[in-house]
């Protein structure tokens, strides 16, 4: 007589590639489908949801569909108490500055023309923040980086003064080959969170400046000065009861501003760069005084998070989470621009909402499920500064030292399939393995950032969770487009950049292609599938600036 045995479905899902059966995400990832994600998409970014900000009706139409979305698929609230929303308290300012300058100590002061000199705002909430009379000092690129070797300041002190600060990090050439950057300072071409427009003004605060103004220039910063007017002129919002240091103006001076204010002092913009780019440089005091002022409109708003999720199937891991995330804010609406004022975000981020409900549905809709539970979460206030990942990661529903992995999605790729992806802050955790493993099965490949000195990887909400320890994934559309000339992605993506990014035009285009979206989705689900169903927690690789040990 034959015996039949019974293996736990855990078992069974374990062994099945090994017998010649389908792993259990093979059903559900072939289920997500470009039609679901462009639906999503088109109500997200609808003129309806005017614009997604936080503090709007917008907002409100966006958490009710997200919830109602992860209500319909089965899943379970991500919150205790039954609750599909995390409270997000923030407050936004509204400032309007006038910032003059004045060519020498005792001279007149003559305005600066917003925006087309300079866009200002002042994080204070208070009714009126001002400075009368307020030294102008060149700080290079505002850095202190002890382990670099690096001080911009040098002891200056530069109390009540306001700093003129080059965005990106200190371009340092390599002694052995000049026309390269030095891969052991600031590594090289990569930018580092002191490149950022963040650090710069955190490091102002810290050291007790009047006011911190960046001067712009599209390729160190990767954006056109049509995205800082879009992005930094209206209401901006802040975590509520926050104790970090705020400067009390923040701000970005265009170039030719930027030119003018050197060429008085016997410089040039190119000699201030060349400058700063030295170990010994030193804070430069410019002739000009600064006079500003700001009016601010302040409003407390109780933003959300939207969360759900899905039980793990084994008992010893099921308070193990993988949390998938992906914003859903926007820019909102600027009733002020003439014609279309509604930035509707499609490709930044409805989307990559989008996205993450597809695969929150292909999970939920799997036979199995995975050894650990998964959180699907939509944050608020990306564009704000990670603020509702921040707020997540600094107060989780479910204990970061439990979280195994976060996988990120800001923007999918709508231009048509691709033979690679792209992944953003490679070479950090062994989350690297599982990624080319699955690629590779797919027979895909995974590279690098193809443009490190962007910053990319210090600008969206996975690096809240890698700041806190817990190893994340954030992947670009691959470069290599199938049928297309070299170039394509290349091409397509500067258009994006130059056309639609921050603008009321990013509207979902009549010759999108979700194809390539739909298999970097699926690379994605399975990764994580993989993770949630490891005997063990990723592990970050040794040099990693975010490496701790893991249990």
């Amino acid at each position: 007589m034959k015996r039949s045995v019974l293996l736990p479905p855990a078992l069974l899902c374990a062994f099945l590639p090994l017998l010649g059966g389908q792993a259990p995400w093979e059903t559900p990832a072939r289920s997500i489908a470009a039609e679901r994600i462009l639906a999503h998409t088109r109500v997200l970014a609808s003129d309806e949801f005017e614009g997604r900000a936080p503090g709007s009706p917008g907002e409100e139409k966006s958490v009710a569909y997200l919830a109602e979305q992860f209500r319909s698929m089965g899943l379970q609230p991500g919150g205790s108490g039954g609750s599909w929303t995390q409270d997000v308290p923030i407050v936004g300012v509204t400032s309007d500055v006038a910032l003059s300058l004045a060519d020498s100590p005792g001279g007149g002061f003559r305005p600066l023309a917003f925006p087309a000199d300079f866009v200002a705002w002042s994080p204070r909430l208070e009714p009126s923040v001002a400075a009368a009379d307020s030294e102008l000092v060149f700080v290079g690129h505002g850095v202190t980086a002890p382990e670099f070797q690096w001080d911009d300041f040098k002891g200056t002190d530069v109390r009540g003064k306001t700093l003129l600060i080059l965005v990106n990090d200190p371009q340092v050439p390599d002694p052995r080959d000049p026309g390269k950057l030095d891969p052991r300072v600031f590594k090289g071409n990569a930018m580092t969170y002191y490149g950022r427009w963040s650090y710069k003004f955190e490091e102002a605060a810290r050291r007790g400046a009047a006011a911190a103004i960046i001067i712009h220039e599209t390729k160190a910063a990767a954006y056109p000065w049509f995205v800082v007017v879009n992005s930094w002129s209206r209401e901006r919002f802040g975590l509520q009861g926050s104790t970090e240091p705020t400067v009390p103006l923040a701000g970005w001076m265009h170039l030719d501003q930027a030119r003018r204010v050197l060429a008085a002092n016997g410089s040039t913009y190119e000699k201030a760069v060349a400058a700063a780019s030295r170990r010994d440089f030193r804070p430069i005091p410019l002739k000009q005084r600064v006079a500003f002022s700001s009016r601010q409109t302040v409003r407390p708003v109780r933003s959300r998070n939207v969360f759900a999720a899905l039980p793990g199937s084994d008992r010893r891991l099921r308070d193990d989470w993988l949390i998938y995330t992906a914003h859903w804010d926007h820019l909102g609406r600027n009733p002020k621009l003439d014609g279309d004022g509604i930035f509707n975000g499609a490709a930044d981020n409805a989307i990559g909402a989008a996205g993450l409900l597809e695969i929150a549905r292909a999970f939920a809709t799997a036979p199995v499920r995975p050894k650990r539970s998964v959180l699907f979460l939509s944050v608020t206030a990306e564009e704000q500064g990670l603020l509702g990942a921040r707020y997540y990661a600094s107060r989780p529903v479910h204990p970061l030292a439990r979280t195994v992995a976060n996988i990120n999605i800001d923007g999918l790729n709508p231009w048509g399939r691709t033979s690679d992806l792209r992944q953003i802050g490679q070479g950090s955790s062994t989350l690297d393995e599982v990624l080319l493993a699955t690629a590779k099965a797919r027979g895909r490949t995974v590279l690098p950032d193809a443009h490190p000195e962007r910053g990319t990887f210090y600008r969206s909400d996975h690096f809240e969770f890698m700041k806190q320890g817990v190893p994340a994934i954030y992947i670009n559309p691959g470069g290599h487009f199938l049928g297309k000339p070299a170039g394509y992605g290349e091409s397509k993506l500067a258009e994006y950049i130059d056309r639609d990014y921050h603008k009321p035009s990013d509207e979902v285009k009549p010759d999108w292609d979700l194809s390539g979206a739909v298999e970097d989705l699926q690379v994605l689900m399975e990764t994580g599938w993989r993770v949630a169903d490891a005997h063990r927690m990723p592990a970050w690789k040794p040099g990693s600036e975010f490496h701790r040990e893991r249990p």
